[in-house]
């Protein structure tokens, strides 16, 4: 061994337990093409309560969030905060 080498007390990391799958239903879904993106909005519902599911694809790659229901229309007032702000500021 040499001297700047870490030695581990035990071989890897623990090995975790996958999550069983969640059974989830799709209550609606929408898509929007913006530019190269595609962005699709997805309510699904499972055990947990609903949520709003938002994907967004492009090249290949995807990134999503959640947003529990609960939380909906917060999130409605903050988008259309920013929707006013971004017609009344001016464009440099």
């Amino acid at each position: 061994m040499i001297s700047n080498e870490l030695r581990l007390p035990f071989k890897g990391l623990p090995q975790m337990q996958p999550r069983p799958p969640v059974q989830e239903d799709t209550l609606k879904s929408g898509q929007v093409q913006i530019e190269r993106k595609t962005i699709t909005f997805i309510l699904k519902e499972n055990p947990r309560g609903r949520f709003l599911r938002i994907v967004e694809e492009r090249g290949g790659h995807s990134a999503s969030i959640i947003i529990p229901s609960t939380g909906l229309a917060e999130f409605q007032k903050l988008l259309e905060e920013m929707i006013k702000a971004s017609n009344e500021l001016p464009e440099k």
